[in-house]
């Protein structure tokens, strides 16, 4: 026995029941984590809805009664309840409230002071600069430069005059005396008295007094200027004259003046003042008549008892919310369930339950809106989240969810009684059925048609059932419209970010991608036309066999679109598109033709990337070899030096192996369609023959081991291989497989090139 190597063996085990019981932890921790979110969300969901639609006991009181329709029974007010006024009316009270007030001007005597200041430093400023002057012509001129200076204009005549001591001293006289007289007792300006002059205005006095006054009795800027030209100093002429009546036009400024900052607090006061009431209706009061349609004002009454009841039970509404909870989860988890049972995929995926949690709330949170801005309720965005689902999963899951949507909504008063429900649940279901009928996005306004036609046909049978008016119905038929258009355009905007967030591709985008004039299979088939052709025979094999077991046939289509993209970077090197004689390959090293023949794998997840190709369709550049060996490189790396140590990872592709039914299709159907070309009598046991040979291969290494394909999957596969092949093919040229390529069938010069 060998102690050390018993040690080494037992630390070993011991690591490896580290490792395992680690690894164990993670798994249970990740699994408890994700029954914990999912929890999360229906909780959550629940509770959002429970807040967005309050429950109460005005839903026993208020019947559900829309404008349009009948009332069926009388409806009386059972307590006094105010009537508010709508936001528009309350905004146009409130202007004119506003417009009531009388502006605040200020008297400020003191101001007529500052005037006085201004010409007198004006007029001392002159007698400097006269007394000053050294000659007569330099004084004139400093005076005219000091008068520009001021903005005076004043003739040469005038100049003399101010220059003149007695004269200017009868000028300062007069000026001072107009101030005092005509400007301290109260002069506005008439931009700021505007179109109140006819009107009263509050006049403030320097004292603190507040008096109404008309603003016509105000003495404006203009009839001061024609006052006060009565006191210059006519004695002195007509130059004199003009001169005082620039000097006063200059310095006058007014003493009362607009005190914008009181008005508009003033106005703000008047603002908030205003009644939001209309109108008060009494307990007891008749709302609608039995047999009487139901008019704006009723409808007004309707909502406004509602909300007085709802605010008053404000305190007393958590039995009621309890309940409504209680309502949502049970709603909730049985779309959960079904979810759970019949769509584990999108159980499993996180991504996919958010989503849906998304949808759900923001169709509630929208037909909350509808109810609470009194909008027209046939606006509830309900074929939005049924187009979303049925487009990203299945018709089957976006109908249930329409129906579990329908019941949270009409848990609320406003969207209560048969009406609401059934349109409600006509447009969601013609939204979920014809998410997988209409496959392009080119086809958007066939969607709309659907939902919208489904609207308007529903108004019409609940018109004839006598459940809403001819205004009813116009109105449905109308705002249905909208609405199937609205939710058409919103769910197609929306999806692309839905794909993306879910990692799902819709049949949409696949056909979208599907399209050979797009611009990497273009380049195929310009730069490649052999691996072009390939891919096409190979798309027609996989697809009819992924039909056949019930996978993705259109995935399995554009997959194989891409699946062989990297080879347009070295097309020259694969035997598809060499011409006959030229194989590159002849002089190269086999373990340089196998990392060749290797990179196509890479370069396509580059191109792809480049390109940005949805995941799901990068797969099958990964997964269509698997992690298969590439036989012809390593037998002949044998046959050059049978004493060599070859590395096998230098000559087998890096995987993965398939991990969906689709690409697991494409891996058999890629060596299939290879094989076959080279069959020289393609009669249909041979052709039976060679699938059966390459399938059973392919399990022998275990490619197929992580694809969940079933035995029986695989024998239905093999029974369409031969279908399409035997109708596909015809006489070929023959070629001696060697060795391990017989097994896995690949081209004659450069096995992997399919």
């Amino acid at each position: 026995m060998n102690p050390g190597g018993k040690s080494k063996t037992t630390v070993r085990i011991r690591y490896l029941m580290r490792e395992l019981t680690r690894r164990r932890g993670v798994q249970i921790l990740a699994r408890r984590f994700s029954q914990a979110y999912r929890l999360l969300l229906l909780i959550s969901a629940a509770i959002v809805i429970v807040f967005v639609f309050p429950r109460g006991s005005a839903r026993d009181v208020v019947a559900p009664l829309q404008e349009g329709m009948v009332a069926q029974e009388d409806v009386i007010a059972p307590v006094s309840f105010p009537v508010y006024k709508s936001e528009a009316e309350l905004t146009r009270a409130r202007a004119e409230a506003a417009a009531g007030v009388e502006p605040i001007f200020e008297h400020s005597p003191g101001l007529a002071d500052s005037s006085i200041s201004a010409a007198r430093a004006f007029f001392d400023t002159v007698e400097v600069v006269v007394s000053a002057a050294t000659d007569p012509e330099g004084g004139r001129n400093e005076v005219r430069a000091l008068l520009d200076g001021y903005g005076i204009a004043a003739s040469e005549n005038q100049v003399t005059l101010l220059m003149a001591a007695e004269s200017r001293g009868l000028f300062w006289t007069s000026v001072e005396s107009t101030f005092q007289g005509l400007l301290r007792p109260g002069v506005v300006s008439g931009s700021e008295l505007g179109d109140v002059a006819s009107s009263g205005v509050s006049l403030r006095s320097a004292a603190g007094g507040e008096t109404l006054v008309r603003g016509d009795t105000l003495t404006t800027m203009e009839q001061f200027f024609e006052r006060a030209d009565s006191r210059s100093p006519s004695e002195l002429g007509v130059d004199a004259h003009r001169l005082f009546h620039n000097i006063i036009v200059h310095f006058a400024r007014p003493t009362i003046v607009l005190n914008r900052e009181a008005t508009e607090a003033a106005r703000n006061q008047a603002r908030q003042a205003v009644n939001r009431v209309a109108y008060e209706v009494l307990e007891g009061e008749m709302i609608v008549a039995a047999h009487e349609r139901v008019g704006a004002e009723q409808r007004e009454r309707l909502v406004a008892l509602q909300q007085h009841l709802a605010g008053q039970e404000a305190g007393r509404m958590w039995p009621a919310n309890l309940g409504g909870f209680l309502y949502n989860i049970l709603l909730l988890v049985v779309l959960g369930l079904v979810v759970r049972y019949y769509r584990p995929d999108v159980y499993a995926s996180g991504r996919s339950l958010t989503l849906i949690w998304f949808l759900v709330l923001a169709v509630a949170g929208a037909a909350a809106l509808v109810s609470r801005t009194d909008a027209p309720w046939q606006l509830i965005p309900i074929a939005f989240a049924a187009l979303t689902i049925a487009t990203l999963y299945d018709g089957v899951l976006a109908l249930l969810t329409v129906f579990v949507l329908v019941a949270l909504i009409s848990s609320n008063p406003a969207f209560a009684g048969l009406y609401v429900s059934f349109f409600t649940v006509m447009g969601g279901a013609a939204a979920a059925l014809s998410g997988r009928v209409v496959r392009r996005r080119a086809h958007t306004w066939a969607f709309a048609a659907v939902i919208a036609g489904t609207y308007i046909l529903t108004a019409f049978s609940l018109g004839l059932m006598g459940l809403q008016g001819t205004d009813g119905v116009v109105l449905s038929v109308f705002w249905g419209t909208v609405n199937g258009v609205g939710c058409t355009l919103l769910a197609v905007g929306v999806l692309p970010l839905a794909e993306s967030f879910t990692k799902i591709i819709t049949d949409q985008s696949l056909l979208e991608l599907a399209d050979v004039n797009r611009p990497l299979l273009r380049r195929l088939s310009l730069e490649a036309p052999g691996t072009y052709a390939h891919s096409i025979n190979v798309a027609n094999l996989a697809e009819a066999a992924a039909r056949e077991i019930g996978a993705n046939a259109l995935l399995v289509r554009v997959g194989v679109y891409y699946h062989d993209i990297g080879k347009v970077k070295k097309p020259q090197y694969f035997v598809e598109n060499q011409p006959p004689g030229r194989n590159p390959h002849d002089k190269l090293k086999p373990v340089t033709s196998a990392g060749i023949v290797r990179e196509h794998v890479k370069d396509g997840l580059e191109l792809a990337e480049e390109a940005r190709l949805p995941g799901t369709v990068m797969a099958f550049i990964t997964e269509h070899h698997g992690t298969q060996k590439i036989g012809f490189f390593w037998d002949r790396a044998l046959e050059l030096d049978p004493e060599a140590e070859l590395s096998s990872k230098d000559f087998r592709y890096g995987g993965p192996k398939p991990q969906s039914r689709e690409t697991a299709i494409v891996l058999l159907a890629d060596s299939v369609e290879s094989a076959a070309r080279v069959l020289q009598d393609p009669t249909p046991e041979g052709i039976e023959e060679l699938v059966d040979r390459i399938v059973g291969f392919k399990i022998s290494e275990g490619q197929l081991d992580e694809a969940p394909l079933t035995m029986r999957e695989i024998d239905i596969i093999k029974q369409q291989f031969v279908k399409v092949l035997t109708s596909m093919y015809h006489h070929r040229l023959d070629y001696p497989l060697q060795n391990s390529q017989a097994a896995e069938a690949e081209e004659p010069a450069v096995p992997g090139a399919s």
